[in-house]
């Protein structure tokens, strides 16, 4: 999926998030997202509000069941309606799916919130590089 020019950390300090370049070919991780907890009904809204406007409106949102815990089917973000899903998918355990019709899909790596700052710059890093 391709992404807005971003610079590499977000332009709010509190997010954590850091996405790749754009570019013409599909990516396997679109970037790394670094939440400060497990609670989605806290950490979702400042990512949503977060990403580029080019991304639209983001309207289902999928995080892997096993790793959050349970959350409503949907909530509210910034007047609009978010479906959220969790996945027992063992193959992306450690990303975020978000999609915003018409727009495309992005997949987020996830740096679990207890990470270390030298141990999830790296992994940021590599996320959002232009390396694919």
């Amino acid at each position: 999926m391709t992404t807005a020019p971003q610079p590499p950390l977000a332009s709010r300090p509190d997010l954590r998030l850091r996405l790749a370049p754009r570019s013409g070919m599909p990516r396997p991780i679109d970037g790394a997202w670094w939440p400060r907890s497990y609670d989605l009904l806290a950490e979702l809204p400042p990512l949503l509000s977060g990403l580029p406007r080019a991304w639209g409106h983001v309207t289902s949102v999928t995080v892997n069941g096993a790793t959050w815990p349970a959350a409503p089917g949907r909530m509210l973000v910034s007047n609009q309606v978010v479906r959220l899903h969790r996945a027992l998918a063992a193959s992306a355990p450690d990303t975020v799916v978000l999609l915003a019709p018409g727009r495309g899909r992005w997949d987020l790596l996830v740096v679990p919130p207890d990470t270390t700052e030298e141990a999830a710059e790296p992994l940021m890093a590599a996320a959002a590089s232009d390396q694919e």
